[in-house]
């Protein structure tokens, strides 16, 4: 009888035992009949199944306050404007009246955290250019919540402070802001105000930036520092224009959220195959690290306590736009998007008025708070299952330097102290996620032989103690 599955000799007997069991056509049947063996056909395993929230993830999303989320959305309102070149230092009106509230109330969080969250202002200052025509300081706002176990681990979840009217340089008429993107900051300190009062295992950071409709300024500086620091950030979600359910022709879509992200990388790490050339080579394009970070959110964030669908769109952005989670795919960070699913365009980028009957103007009277507090527990569920749970697996490579109807898969091991192992996954090449997963035991390698890796796409997924799983990594192939 041949192995269904080669590992290490670290590998339980009983786990080959269980495998032998997943075959969708068992061995011994196969020898009784004139049938060919299945070699096209990698071992069925465990169907992959979304999660259902466990308990203290179910307590964090009942806390979760739609009264809270309106109350911040009508405060950054009230400011007036909250354009990147408006007032720093006017007590009530302008970008530094609402980054100074905005810092301050997310400091009573941190007072109440006993220690677990610490809120910080990160300023810097952008040099002239086509949408900053002097010298502006551009404050980010940063509530970092240290993980218990796994700290070095972060995820993330910003929304942009600042507000604009049709005239990206207009800092002086009123730009209400409200669905771009007050909903997304009332998202970011709701959550912040609930996860403050838990301990996630990896660290999350929920951050308000600036000067995103000047040129995601705040977000790409905020993205480099990280990045220079070595930060190990391993999930970042914007959430930007998240208020509304209802498109310009009325229709209503109260209950799906759209998540974007990229597949062929913005980022080439230097010294390495171009991402491009191992797309083309293996087709992996729609298998990018925030594809796989967004099919995560699906699973654990698909369910009646958010009673929200989760949208993924295959697209970096949407026409014409981009958001503060580009600034972190550019220095090579798994990140997506938020948004709604039916935009108003009169309600974005315009001057406040009414024109032949219709109002313009991104104003207060078309945010749906239930809605925005549906996406808060979105954000929630996708970050708490993320934090909870083991990292992605790293350097997953698929070894094909000979021809070969075997697919064979090394990565590095993980430093999760929780960890119980690993799990091959798979699908069809035509297929939108990941179908079927097969434990292989904490080893680093694992060869399937009668899974030709022409025929499917595989990755390869972390798994704790406690049954939590992380996003897969999908490999590079070594030739």
């Amino acid at each position: 009888m041949n192995p269904l599955i080669q590992l290490k000799q670290t590998t339980p007997v009983f786990l080959i035992a269980f495998l032998l069991t997943c075959l969708a056509i068992p061995w011994s049947a196969q020898a009784d009949n004139d049938d060919p063996p299945p070699a096209v056909t990698p071992p069925t395993g465990m169907l992959v199944r979304q999660q259902n929230p466990e308990r203290e993830l179910k307590q964090v999303l009942e806390q979760i306050d739609q009264g809270q989320i309106e109350n911040d959305i009508r405060k950054l309102v009230s400011f007036g404007t909250r354009h990147t070149l408006s007032s720093q230092t006017d007590p009530d009106r302008g970008i530094g009246a609402a980054t100074n509230w905005i810092f301050t109330t997310l400091q009573g969080y941190a007072a109440a955290s006993n220690g677990r969250m610490t809120v910080a202002l990160q300023s810097f200052v952008q040099p002239p250019g086509p949408r900053i025509p002097v010298a502006t300081t551009i404050t980010n706002v940063v509530a970092t919540i240290q993980g218990s176990l796994t700290p070095n681990r972060i995820y993330i979840a910003s929304g942009h402070i600042d507000s604009r009217v049709t005239d990206v340089l207009n800092f002086t008429s009123d730009a209400p802001g409200a669905d771009d993107d007050a909903s997304g900051v009332a998202v970011s300190m709701e959550l912040a105000r609930i996860l403050s009062q838990h301990s996630p295992e990896s660290t999350i950071v929920l951050t308000a930036v600036a000067g995103e409709e000047q040129g995601t300024f705040g977000s790409i500086f905020q993205a480099n520092g990280y990045k220079a620091s070595g930060a190990d950030i391993q999930g970042m979600f914007s959430n930007d224009i998240v208020g509304a359910s209802k498109s310009d022709q009325g229709v209503s879509d109260a209950h799906r959220v759209r998540l974007f992200s990229e597949g062929v990388p913005t980022f080439d790490p230097p010294h390495s195959p171009s991402f491009n050339t191992l797309r083309i080579l293996v087709g992996g394009e729609n298998d990018s690290q925030s594809r796989q970070l967004t099919r995560f959110v699906k699973s654990v964030a698909n369910n009646d306590e958010t009673a929200m669908t989760v949208w993924n769109i295959w697209r970096r952005d949407r026409y014409l736009r981009a958001s503060d989670h580009v600034s972190y795919q550019a220095v090579g960070y798994p990140a997506a998007r938020f948004t709604e699913p039916n935009e108003n365009f009169n309600h974005e980028h315009q001057d406040v008025r009414v024109e032949n009957g219709v109002q313009f103007g991104d104003l207060i009277d078309f945010v749906d708070f239930a809605y925005v507090a549906r996406i808060a527990k979105v954000n929630a569920a996708a970050l708490w299952s993320l934090s909870q749970g083991p990292g992605t697996p790293k350097n997953a490579q698929i070894v094909a330097s000979v021809l070969t109807n075997s697919t064979t898969m090394t990565w590095d091991a993980n430093t999760d102290p929780d960890l119980a192992g690993y799990e091959i996954v798979w699908r069809e090449t035509t297929a939108s996620d990941w179908t079927n997963a097969i434990p292989v035991g904490n080893v680093t390698t694992a060869t399937l032989p009668i899974a030709p890796k022409d025929n499917f796409q595989f990755g390869v997924r972390a798994v704790d103690t406690d049954g939590h799983h992380s996003p897969v990594a999908f490999p590079v192939t070594v030739f």
